[in-house]
């Protein structure tokens, strides 16, 4: 790790070049402001209104034609001001509409209406990262998404705006209660490892860390660890690109195993100070409950167990049948439990403008969420974005600095209450008594609503700033510093006071726990960069090489204590009787590359686009540090050679094709080295080390290996565009633990497994401009994907510890089963294919049907309608997929059951598809349960088609002219059309809440 010594003042590089940034600005925005001030005094003045015919259009450029370096830009409201000769011309363009030349004709006031134009969406800059590229001109594959698509949706977490937009993309909700996590994938699962495939996320060219915030021992409301991205405003958003083929990934090496996600806030833009102020409110409940029994349902199934396994007489403990509980009394447990309402509130103000050299934007929005779980539990999140770009009068100095501060504040239950809403008798007893309190009949049930009392509580705070400075050298050459830094900081505390126990139990509060959780992340980057353009006639040639040097730190604490003299001291971990640390980490990841990019443009047909870098990671050993990745991508734009070039109905049309490397380090730190942890023994009072890794320095870098190729077409002038890829990734070298013998004293060994992982598929998307007309405009977004992922290669598979788990030539996120023949008319019990033929059921032998639980094909497709000032936007995502269906135990137990279980076998020769009620009692038909839950019997279609979101505006015709004011309604997961019956078809996690159904109403005002 001394590799990387050389920049560990980084810090302090980052300070100075700080301060002589603020140097530098004062001088020259000061020089700026005083020659901007004499420009034109003697012109002929001219302003107006630019529209759409219906709408304002701010940020449309106006350029004097005769001189063109006299320019402006219309402001929010439209408005323009600028100085030309009486008789010049006006060039207006702006992108998605028509260059307009007007004639100035010593006209003064000039109004200007534009005229869409599909094509020019193909002159669209593209983010790719360390460089932008026109749309059409881009050899990578590269999706997008931007503010329009955003601000239409009312969610907290920017995964869920990409869901069902993107071609390629996945993404997974994991629950439905506030602040919880999100699963993406991009082109698949490349690494074994399923903590190794998260992608890069990028914030203004700053690397935020894809590590999950908080801890399994706090976070039990969740079941996974919390999204990072939670932190981060959805209205701070000006879009986010998905980089997925080696051309668009490679640039980044290591980090671009598994895609790229650039996220780029919004900035100040040229013209009058605009306020924008943003308010919403709205609803959130569970989108589908599972139909289970009603009382006598449930009471006849029960009944028919007791019969079924001979018992005459009711336990005493059978608190539901014998008589103790009402029979006649029914609870819909899951509308008890999780059938409330979360009052969801947003608030956005924003401020921003400039003049045309110096723009800047402030805004803070505040967010508010509750659950639908009984007691007053809230999600808070606020936060506030600078952003400040300015560049000198002659143009060669730029510099642009955004920050972003947000705090989240959450207080959850610890307790998800699905798992007793769907298990509880129907005729269980009330939650409260008549006086309030909590009702404990007795002491004949545990109350689910003791778990109110396990408070989870969370406060993040996270902190993103970046500053991009660049000089032009010379025309074409220019110099550039990217310099970032990111700071999180998270508090999780748990805790278990003996107050949920049955008071009848006697537990005192010495029974009470408290769990606490620190989490402490900084990082910072500095890369510079040059970049040399030519024309160099009917050719273009773009080089770029820059270098990476990054150093995150990490700290973790997590503690406990129990034995609490009282609950009033239960959140004073020194008021605990026995205080244990369950995990101390601090962690340091240095990381340094270089890179470049050579782009060779001729006649603007022939595209040739290069990308290498050399990467160094702390988290391998000496020897394999360094590893390098490139890629080449092409692209041929045969719609500009001179056969097709004047077609009447080919608009755009263009081949590309990219291969390249990447790689991945994501294992985690110091794996390579042996390490010790504290025990938990004591010996002689004191506590002792004990080994927790074998050192190996002999493993290196995951490759992945990625070819794509695909066909653009555009036809009627762009109204129709039709994309199609095909993609083939491989991962290699993978990183995993290496099982090791028992005897060693460690259960694996970090290593590289020679094993291979593919990941292939079709990508189709279809943008169709149905009607642009007058004043009504229907346009069409449609995305389909088609993806294969399979184990290729793993020799030795048969005898790894990896042998139950997976299987040649078969995805990776297969479940091998227990093959269900049926249930046995005479016995009235699961029977499952014996296939040894040994006589019996028996692991793993028989437990070889497979399941593939990936989703076949996944996308969605959008419309968006603008008649005047009305716009309606809605989204139709579509899933293709098997899922689980939700396990609910042995029938005839004292717990509920799905409804369609009242069709159980009862006597000899009865053909059912549920086998026979049992208490418990009977061994053959509790093991048949069991292995239910792990055989073909429980995999099910779960294809669904969602009304992921609508969204509804109106632009309220004002009599002010400088002031706009829109009404919205928005929903999110609204209608979902599927065959599966336990509930959520998109959720995957049992006993978890699944995503909400999200209805709001908001106003927006900009004056």
């Amino acid at each position: 790790m001394n590799n990387f010594s050389f920049y560990k003042d980084g810090k302090g590089l980052y300070c100075l070049f700080f301060i002589w940034l603020c140097f530098s600005f004062s001088s020259v925005y000061a020089k700026t402001t005083v020659r901007h001030s004499t420009i034109f005094t003697q012109q002929h003045q001219i302003q107006g209104t630019i529209t759409d015919g219906l709408n304002p259009l701010p940020g449309v450029t106006i350029t004097v034609k005769s001189r063109l370096n006299s320019s402006t830009i219309s402001d929010y409201s439209g408005q323009y001001t600028l100085f030309s000769a009486p008789n010049d011309t006006l060039i207006v363009s702006f992108i998605g509409f028509k260059t307009a030349l007007i004639p100035i004709k010593s006209r003064t006031n000039i109004d200007i209406q534009l005229l869409y134009d599909i094509t020019t969406l193909q002159e669209v800059k593209i983010n790719a990262g360390y460089y932008s590229v026109k749309e059409s001109e881009r050899t990578g594959s590269i999706a997008r998404i931007t503010s329009k698509d955003i601000e239409t949706q009312p969610v907290t977490n920017i995964l869920a705006t990409m869901q069902g937009r993107m071609a390629g993309v996945s993404i997974t909700q994991a629950t439905g209660v506030p602040g919880g996590g999100f699963d993406i994938k991009i082109r698949g699962q490349n690494s074994i490892r399923t903590d190794a495939n998260a992608p890069l996320y990028i914030i203004d060219g700053v690397p935020y860390s894809s590590e999950p915030v908080g801890s399994f021992y706090t976070g039990t409301t969740f079941p996974t660890l919390t999204s990072p991205l939670n932190s981060i405003n959805p209205d701070a958003i000006e879009s986010i690109e998905i980089l997925k083929d080696a051309d668009a990934t490679s640039i980044y090496g290591s980090r671009g195993a598994n895609g790229v996600v650039l996220i780029t806030t919004k900035k100040g833009k040229a013209g009058k100070t605009k306020f924008t102020v943003t308010a919403s409110t709205g609803t959130g409940t569970v989108t589908k409950f599972i139909k289970l029994m009603n009382t006598q349902e449930y009471l006849d199934m029960r009944r028919q167990a007791f019969i079924n396994d001979g018992i005459s007489e009711y336990g005493i403990s059978d608190y539901d049948i014998n008589g103790t509980w009402d029979q006649n009394r029914y609870t819909d447990w899951q509308k008890e439990l999780l059938g409330g309402t979360a009052q969801i509130t947003d608030l956005h103000a924003s401020v921003s403008g400039g003049s045309q050299n110096t723009q800047f934007l402030v805004s803070g929005s505040y967010h508010t969420e509750s659950t639908v779980f009984a007691g007053d539990f809230l999600y808070r999140k606020g936060g506030s974005q600078i952003n400040l770009n300015h560049q000198s009068e002659d143009n060669k100095f730029k510099m642009t600095f955004s920050a972003g501060f947000n705090r989240q504040d959450n207080n959850q239950p610890s307790f998800d209450f699905t798992y007793d809403a769907r298990a509880l008798p129907p005729n269980a007893p009330a939650l409260y008594n008549s006086d309030g309190e909590l009702n404990w009949e007795n002491g004949t049930w545990d109350n689910p609503l003791r778990n109110l009392n396990t408070e989870f509580e969370s406060a993040t705070n996270d902190l993103t700033a970046n500053t991009t400075l660049t000089y032009e050298l010379a025309k074409g050459l220019s110099v550039k510093s990217n310099l970032g830094y990111t700071l999180l900081h998270n508090d999780e505390t748990r805790i278990v006071p003996s107050t949920i126990y049955n008071p009848a139990n006697n537990v005192s509060s010495a029974g009470s726990a408290i769990f606490l959780n620190n989490t402490d992340r900084s990082s910072w980057i500095i890369e510079p960069q040059i970049n040399w353009k030519k024309d160099l006639g009917k050719s273009n040639l773009d080089i770029l090489l820059g270098a990476t040097f990054q150093s995150q730190k990490s700290q973790s604490l997590v503690q406990s204590g129990t034995g609490f003299a009282s609950n009033n001291l239960i959140y004073n971990l020194a008021a605990a009787k026995n205080v244990r640390v369950l995990n101390n980490d601090q962690t340091q990841y240095k990381y340094q590359a270089f890179f470049g990019r050579i782009n060779y443009n001729l006649k603007e047909r022939y595209i040739i686009n290069l990308t290498a870098r050399r990467d160094g990671s702390s988290r391998f050993g000496p020897g394999n540090q360094f590893a390098y990745f490139g890629a080449a991508g092409l692209a041929w734009i045969f719609s500009n050679e001179n056969l097709l070039k004047d077609s009447s109905w080919l608009s755009f049309g263009k081949i590309r094709s990219s291969y390249g490397t990447t790689g991945n380090d994501q294992i985690g730190d110091y794996q390579f080295l042996d390490t010790y942890t504290t025990s938990s023994v004591l010996y002689g009072g004191n506590t002792g080390l004990s080994p927790s890794r074998l050192y190996n320095a002999d493993f290196g870098w995951e490759t992945n290996k990625k070819f794509e190729a695909a066909l653009e077409l555009g036809f009627f002038q762009d109204r129709i565009f039709v994309t199609g890829a095909w993609y083939q990734n491989r991962s290699s070298n993978q990183l995993v633990g290496l099982s090791l013998p028992g005897t060693t004293g460690f259960t694996s060994i970090q290593s590289n497994l020679d094993a291979v992982v593919e990941n292939s598929g079709l990508e189709f998307t279809l943008r169709t401009s149905n009607f642009v007309k007058g004043n009504f405009t229907w346009i069409t977004n449609l995305n389909l994907t088609f993806a294969n992922n399979k184990l290729v290669r793993f020799p030795g598979l048969e005898s790894s510890a990896y042998s139950q788990q997976y299987r040649i030539g078969k995805p990776l996120n297969i479940a091998l089963l227990y093959d269900l023949k049926g249930v046995n008319p005479q016995t009235g019990l699961y029977e499952f294919e014996d296939l040894n033929g040994d006589g019996s059921i028996t692991f793993p032998e028989d437990r070889q049907a497979m399941a593939d639980l990936n989703p076949k094909y996944f996308g969605g497709i959008q419309n968006q309608l603008t008649y005047k000032g009305i716009t309606l936007d809605f989204l139709f995502q579509l899933v293709k997929q098997k899922n689980r269906t939700y396990p609910m135990g042995p029938a005839g137990m004292m717990s509920n059951q799905q409804q369609r279980i009242t069709g159980s076998w009862r006597e000899q020769n009865d053909i059912a598809p549920y086998q026979i009620y049992t208490t418990g009692y009977n061994d053959d038909a509790m093991t048949a349960s069991y292995l239910l839950d792990e055989s073909t019997g429980s995999v099910t279609d779960a294809s669904f088609v969602r009304l992921k979101n609508i969204s509804l505006s109106y632009n309220l015709p004002l009599s002010l002219k400088e002031t706009q004011c829109k009404i919205m309604l928005q929903g999110q997961n609204l209608l979902t059309f599927t065959k599966y019956k336990d509930g959520d078809p998109e959720f995957l996690s049992y006993g978890f809440l699944p995503p909400l159904k999200v209805i709001t109403a908001g106003i927006q005002l900009i004056f």
